[in-house]
This record gives structure tokens, sequence and C-alpha cells, in this order.
């Protein structure tokens, strides 16, 4: 099953790569040129289709638990100073895909979006210390009866676009679809001071299934 959105991308990567196998085929017929290209077509193709893979998640759908939002290495557990909606202190935790990471982001709570804001920005590494806060991103903000969540999209170098489903005032289900981020970047999670966390630094995590803290 792939992301709708990788579909215009499929389709244009089989038309161009269908179209140069056929001229292969015609000029470079029974030399080693037309077994490479054959190669390199395949290669390029699987690559394609497993980034915007969309593998079905078993979410158990809990208002106590903040579940990851991506797929990926947890790479961030700090207290950092939230400037842009909470204005006060926070405990991040930052996960970061690389490019063969499933990238589909999904709500890590139920409840209402209360902020749904794209930044234009630079395109940092991911990992950069400044990476959330001048680089290309969105800021999502969740809320039901015992937690606040806000959680930020951030564009690395490879990451050229940002989708992001999410409105004000939209109710959302805890574990399904809130955007995607096209060619590998991080997610940022923001909590209350005090929050039980319940991944570890270098710790690999799956979207929609993966714990990351009781409220």
């Amino acid at each position: 099953m792939f992301h709708k959105e990788g579909n215009q991308i499929i389709l244009w990567t089989l038309i161009i790569l269908i179209g140069i196998n056929v001229a292969a085929s015609v000029f470079l017929k029974n030399t080693v040129w037309f077994t490479v290209i054959g190669g390199i077509s395949f290669v390029f193709l699987v690559l394609i289709l497993q980034f915007f893979r969309n593998p079905k998640r078993n979410t158990v759908v809990d208002e106590h638990h903040v579940i990851a939002p991506v797929d990926g290495k947890v790479v961030v557990i700090e207290e950092v100073f939230e400037k842009e909606f909470f204005k006060d202190k926070r405990l991040q935790v930052s996960i970061f895909m690389s490019p063969i990471n499933v990238h589909v982001t999904r709500n890590p709570i139920s409840g209402s979006v209360e902020m749904s804001k794209y930044h234009p920005g630079k395109y940092l590494v991911a990992w950069h210390p400044k990476a959330s806060e001048e680089n290309e991103r969105t800021t999502v903000v969740v809320k039901n009866s015992f937690v606040t969540v806000l959680y930020r999209q951030i564009a690395g170098a490879l990451a050229k676009r940002i989708v992001n489903y999410a409105e004000k005032g939209q109710v959302v289900k805890q574990g399904t679809d809130s955007g995607f981020i096209k060619f590998g970047s991080r997610v940022d999670l923001y909590l209350p001071i005090g929050t039980k966390i319940d991944v570890t630094l270098n710790q690999k995590v799956k979207g929609g299934e993966t714990v990351i803290a009781q409220v």
C-alpha cells in the first residue's frame, strides 16, 4: 500500500523509466549498457516505491498515551523552552527519519487541533541545533482532556516538501495520518514537564504504535 502523496511521483517515475528502457531496447539492445540501464531503473523504482509505502499500523487508542508520530530513531530527549505556543519549558522528544524510513506523519494523540501553522525556512541538516527554529517546518498543537501536545514537522537537507493535513478546530484520532515529509527529516514532540517518557535515546520507534510517553 502506498501513500497518496506518492501517486503522481510513482506514475511519472514509471512513465520516464519505461520510456528510457524502450529507447534502450531500440538503440542499445544486446549491449552491456542495455543491462546496466535496466538494472539502474529497477533499483531506482524500488527506492521510490519503498519511500512512499504506507503500511497499516495497529494503533491502540489510549488517551493516556502519546504515541510516536513517525518511524525513526529518538535523537533528543531534553528540557527546552518552547517559545512559539506554550512559551514555557517543555520536554522535547525528537525523532530522526532516514530516507529509508516510512515518512507518514500520524497524530500522536486524539483531540482537537488548537494550532496548525506553516513556516517557510532553510534546509539545514535535520540534526542541526537550529533546525527546529530556522528550517521549513509546520507546527501542530493537539489537545484532549489529559494533555496538550505540540509536534513539529521539520524539513532537512533532503526534505524539500512538508505536507500537513491538520486544520485548526479539526478533531483528530490518534494514529491516523496527519501529514507526510518527502525525503527524510525529523519530528519534534513537546510534552509537559514531568511527563513519564517511555523511550530512550537512540531507540528505534514505529509511528502509530510505539508509546513515547504516558500522561
